[in-house]
């Protein structure tokens, strides 16, 4: 690993007047080399041996460079955020508080000018931003919104005359964090422009990395996909593995979108070889979760629910704290059609704190689905679905209203409430192909199909009066798979198969698997 030293400042000269006064420039110089060493390796290394350089770094730099100590401190707390690591987040932004000697210990006649500020008070200058972010972030990381989002708004406010790319950097985060979808396109195509104006490939790689997820944030998964390739690109210029690892982790999660599996495999694959040799939790869960929803997209509900499992409930293994809630309504659908009620149940109650914590711009409408999806009462089901709707009218974006429009579509075909359910599946499919959801659309065609009424994209007149499940299986016959085999494919029971089987052929008309292969061969020409 290369050190770039080359935006080290050089230590002052001091009049040396005692053995104190001695080793001040050794310390500074050594501090400021530090800071080099320790953010090269939040981007290239392992981010717990970066967070305890920038924490030497900042004990350092604190007598005589303060803002930078701070900007060490920040950094540290980035490391930390990637690892997952809740608790060391919260030590390094408590111990922010109490500034630090060269020694490492709290210095007896230098209090800071935030240390006994309020979160509500607005700071000024380049403390003022500092204060701002860091109460913001841990007023996140506490779940105490009141403390979070007036301290991050301030950011986004500053940030509005600052045309700094580290500042715009951080604003781009903390609109992330709020979930302020807007804030965080505009202020990271700001983030981007100023990067490329400093010729920077490590700052662009980042500005592209913030401005890629908001993109897929906002639905707009074309766009993300553009500038997470070009983010890879700008992070391998610089050096940066990890920074290049979260774009690979960005262009699975769009490739899951559109259904390409192999491009989600391939990516995935990419961004956790890095994650889990430098200790990149939150690339990691974004990783497991794309490949969970291609699962997903593909009709493949146990396999999907079997790896979001672990990442979204209770224990050691849960995903990144930043991330899992995001995971969360895959695994609620994809448990509920794997026949886990039970499972999907325990984790939408963690959902219920993620929706009124206020900073998700899609949670409240996705509680709201998943709570449709788990309920046996009909009216209750129905009026949680169109209560849904109506909160994704609220935010930005197709995909996840589409979702909630095709699987209101499905469980009103199912409720034999035909029309209803063409015009809920007619809009899923229009939503599905305006956003490039390959996958998801074909999903909603085979419900048009079962529900009597064929997307004009497909010409297959002759299977359109089976299910989504039926046609599965009749498709895998006709390949020649044996009910056993067809049965470890589609993860279900050997009699389940035997039974879909009897009714394609009765609705097909055919008495034998070779008159099926004839009928599924001619319709796929």
């Amino acid at each position: 690993m290369t050190l770039d030293t080359s935006r080290v400042r050089p230590a002052p000269r001091v009049a040396v007047r005692d053995g104190r006064d001695a080793v001040r420039p050794f310390a500074e110089g050594r501090g400021q080399i530090e800071l080099a060493r320790g953010r090269q390796q939040l981007f290239d290394g392992p981010v717990g041996d970066a967070r305890e350089s920038l924490l030497l770094a900042a004990s350092l730099l604190a007598e005589d460079y303060p803002d930078l100590a701070e900007e060490a401190r920040l950094s540290a707390v980035d490391s930390a955020w990637a690892a997952g690591d809740v608790t060391a987040c919260l030590a390094i932004l408590s111990d922010m508080d109490t500034p630090i000697r060269p020694d490492g210990h709290p210095h007896p006649l230098r209090p800071t000018a935030t240390a006994t500020a309020s979160p509500d008070e607005p700071g000024t200058g380049t403390t003022g931003f500092f204060r701002d972010y860091r109460d913001g972030v841990r007023g996140l990381l506490t779940r105490q919104p009141e403390h979070a989002v007036k301290p991050l708004r301030r950011v986004l406010e500053q940030a509005r005359t600052d045309g700094r790319p580290e500042r715009l950097l951080r604003a781009a985060k903390a609109a992330l964090m709020l979930g302020d979808v807007r804030a965080g396109l505009t202020i990271g195509a700001r983030a981007l422009a100023a990067a490329r104006n400093a010729g920077c490939a490590a700052w662009e790689a980042r500005a592209l990395e913030y401005l890629a997820y908001a993109e897929l944030r906002a639905g707009r998964h074309a766009q993300a996909r553009a500038h997470a390739e070009e983010g890879v690109r700008a992070a391998v210029t610089a050096g940066h593995r990890n920074t290049a690892a979260s774009h690979h982790a960005m262009l699975a999660l769009a490739a899951s979108i559109e259904g390409d599996t192999t491009a989600v495999a391939g990516h995935a694959s990419a961004a956790l070889g890095t994650a889990r040799r430098h200790g990149l939790a939150q690339t990691a869960t974004l990783a497991e979760w794309a490949t969970a929803r291609a699962d997903l997209s593909r009709g493949r509900p146990l396999e999907a629910a079997d790896r979001l499992g672990p990442l979204v409930g209770p224990g050691p293994r849960r995903g990144h704290f930043a991330v899992w809630m995001l995971a969360a309504p895959c695994f609620v659908e994809a448990a509920v059609f794997a026949g886990q009620p039970e499972d999907a149940r325990r984790v939408v109650a963690g959902l219920d704190w993620w929706a009124a914590f206020g900073t998700d711009p899609h949670a409240k409408a996705q509680l709201a689905r998943c709570r449709a999806l788990l309920t046996a009462d009909g009216q209750e089901a129905d009026d949680l679905f169109q209560s849904a709707l109506s909160l994704h009218d609220e935010s930005v974006g197709d995909f996840e209203r589409a979702r909630t429009e095709l699987l209101y579509g499905r469980w009103l075909r199912r409720r034999r409430r035909l029309r209803e359910a063409r015009g809920r599946l007619g809009s899923a499919l229009v939503a599905f192909e305006r956003c490039g959801a390959g996958a998801w659309a074909d999903q909603a065609r085979g419900e048009l199909r079962a529900n009597g009424a064929a997307s004009g994209k497909d010409p297959t007149a002759g299977l359109s009066c089976l299910t989504p499940q039926q046609l599965r299986i009749a498709r895998h016959v006709a390949e020649g798979a044996t009910n056993r085999e067809v049965a470890q494919r589609l993860a279900v029971s050997t009699r389940t198969v035997d039974y879909h089987l009897r009714n394609v052929f009765v609705l097909l008309g055919v008495r034998s698997r070779v008159e099926l292969t004839r009928i599924v061969g001619q319709e796929s020409r």
